[in-house]
């Protein structure tokens, strides 16, 4: 079982694979050789056998925790960061996961007897912000788990059955929502938890313990009594984190490249990366069509640091041709992700197997609408609670009127979602990270919104909540892009589509005391005359003023023009095909509907895109099942 487990995701790690067997504990590993090549291999001991652990990830500080652990008399045979974790779960317990500074998800076997004799408990733990995936499931008095869904379902002991209490939230938000996953039974491992089950036999299910919370983002730090100090304090702290952070996000016995774009956050990482190693590789995505290409700039950007730059020109007909195994990388489906796994390739290609991303500034730092927009669509449900129902119906359906002739269809659809009930979601927010509206998806799924009250992404989401709205404004909204979009998206997808083509992606605006300083300070600190001023701020003496001054825009795909092209007719093929899957609870009709309102103008790209993306995963990846006679028969509006 193991073994298929293991072969599932050897592209997670084709250069080693490693195995412990004690039962009833069986632990596999596959490893991508990135610290420590030749000493590096897993499981890795404590000195007496007793604690082994399985590991996939990086520890940023493990150079720090093996000097203390020294000192207290522990004894390393390699140089990998991974037997950091025995040594300090031998030290500290459960409690050495709040010691580690890194992204990870590991597994640790307490063993008393050796290596010869019986497991006693198996310590599971992920990372603070989410960064390396963790998956898990009890299934006939066994706990199952690892970093893929696909290696559970390989596993044979896992139904590929629909989790449908998955599936409104894909629809609103375009991805799999914590701590859930497509797959019935399967559950992700949240971040910032860790999970210690008792080796026995049936297994007793345990629930996730909490280690990392909104408890650091305490907005009550002593701040300097000098206007001057209090002013240049905040940027003179991110700058120096974000030097470490980068300094030891570069550590590896391997080359180490960054993905270059044009913007911000990239051309940060890229610049203070430079400042470490001479000719670092940087790479950027080109389009035949200037409109969307970054080339430009990035080239000069490359050229301005002295890195060893790499270009990707894609072609719409090359994006048709390679599409199938784009969407087989997803581990889970998503409307995003697309575009990393081709720069993911491209890396892969040109001989890396580590590259740094800008992922987590938009977050931290404020660079979406929603740190604007949150704020009045608050005010808009606020408003709107004291009006009669039938005013804010008749309004509402104005506002749908409306979207059907506008220039921004679906911000207008939103709009109009809030104002009809702005209690169908737990925040404001979450109506500026809308797919479908809440209403379009439960006249679609044949419920109502408040059924979904009881369901576990809700309860993820309104948790959330709470601790945002102890927060100021901007820094709640940080912590619920922190804790949603990129959590749920971006660092899903990154991990996912990055991984299958052996390639592992670092984050270092994600670095755990850069989040917790960011976090702790005042909104009134992070705002400016533009967004991510205090990002600017921090580092305006290394960043090109072209950089700086230009309009933000989004690392993406031309979807638009590609779905109007070749790209079109394969996604519309595919939407024609539809999953007998699906069809119990989602049917093919609403697939059509959106399609059409595409081609007319009526809605963006992202929403045929991830009904497509989804349709073609529960393809390959679910069990069929007896489809409703009476299903045809639901309406497909979409709103």
């Amino acid at each position: 079982m193991v073994g298929r487990m293991m072969a599932a995701m050897r592209h997670r790690g084709p250069d080693e694979e490693g195995f412990l067997f004690a039962p009833p504990v069986s632990l596999g590993m596959q490893r991508l050789s990135i610290i420590d090549l030749p000493g590096g291999s897993q499981p890795v001991w404590n000195e007496t056998q007793t604690i082994a652990v399985v590991f996939n990830g990086e520890i940023y500080n493990f150079r720090e925790l093996r000097k203390e652990l020294e000192a207290a008399g522990h004894q390393f045979r390699t140089r990998s960061d991974t037997e950091v974790i025995v040594h300090a779960y031998e030290s500290w317990g459960k409690d050495s996961i709040k010691r580690l500074q890194g992204m990870y998800a590991f597994a640790v076997a307490e063993l008393p007897e050796g290596p010869s004799g019986s497991a006693l408990r198996v310590f599971l733990g992920r990372d603070p912000l989410g960064i390396k995936p963790l998956y898990y499931t009890y299934t006939g008095g066994n706990l199952l788990f690892a970093s893929e869904v696909r290696a559970l379902l390989a596993s044979g002991c896992v139904r590929a059955d629909l989790g449908v209490e998955t599936v409104p939230a894909y629809l609103l938000f375009g991805s799999v929502c914590e701590p859930l996953t497509l797959i019935d039974g399967v559950r992700s491992l949240p971040p910032g938890s860790s999970l210690r089950v008792s080796a026995e036999s049936p297994v007793r299910e345990t629930e996730p313990e909490t280690y990392w919370d909104t408890g650091i983002a305490r907005q009550d730090q002593a701040t300097p009594t000098s206007s001057v100090d209090r002013a240049a304090r905040p940027a003179l702290e991110v700058r120096g984190l974000l030097e470490r952070a980068v300094a030891s996000h570069l550590i590896a016995d391997v080359p180490v490249g960054v993905f270059l774009s044009s913007g911000l956050d990239s051309t940060a990482i890229a610049a203070l990366a430079s400042q470490v190693q001479r000719g670092v590789h940087t790479f950027t995505v080109l389009f035949p069509d200037t409109e969307f290409s970054e080339a430009d700039l990035a080239r000069r950007t490359a050229k301005r640091l002295g890195t060893r730059h790499l270009e990707l020109m894609l072609s719409d007909e090359e994006m048709v041709s390679r599409l199938e195994e784009a969407i087989a990388a997803f581990d889970q489906p998503s409307m995003d992700g697309v575009n990393t796994y081709f720069v993911s390739w491209a890396a892969r290609q040109a001989g890396l197997k580590v590259a740094l991303s800008g992922l987590g500034s938009d977050e931290l730092f404020g660079g979406y609408d929603s740190f604007r927009v949150t704020s009045r669509a608050a005010r808009a449900g606020e408003l709107a609670s004291y009006l009669p129902s039938s005013v804010r119906t008749l309004a509402a359906g104005a506002l749908t009127q409306m979207a059907a002739f506008g220039s921004s269809p679906d911000r207008l659809r939103k709009a109009s979602a809030a104002l009809r009930d702005s209690e169908l979601l737990p925040h404001p927010y979450f109506f500026t990270r809308l797919l479908f509206t809440p209403q379009t998806v439960a006249s679609q799924l044949g419920a109502t919104g408040d059924c979904w009250k009881q369901m576990a992404w809700w309860k993820w989401l309104d948790g959330r909540a709470r601790e945002a709205r102890a927060m100021d404004s901007f820094t709640g909204i940080s912590w619920l892009e922190l804790r949603a979009y990129l959590l749920n998206t971006l660092l899903r997808d990154t991990d996912a589509v990055s991984m299958r083509s052996s390639l592992e992606v670092r984050v270092p605006f994600l670095d755990t005391p850069l989040v917790e300083y960011v976090l702790s300070l005042a909104g009134r600190e992070k705002l400016g005359e533009r967004p991510k001023h205090l990002l600017v701020a921090a580092l305006q003496e290394i960043l090109p003023r072209e950089i700086v001054e230009q309009k933000k825009r989004t690392f993406t795909f031309p979807w638009q023009t590609w779905l109007r092209g070749s790209l079109g007719k394969r996604v519309a093929a595919g939407l024609a095909d539809w999953s007998p899957a699906l069809e119990q609870h989602l049917g093919p009709e609403f697939a059509r509907v959106v399609w059409q309102d595409f081609l007319a103008g009526r809605t963006t790209w992202s929403r045929p895109w991830s009904l497509y993306v989804l349709n073609e995963w529960a393809k390959q990846n679910l069990r069929a099942g007896q489809v409703p006679s009476s299903h045809s028969e639901k309406p497909a509006a979409v709103a």
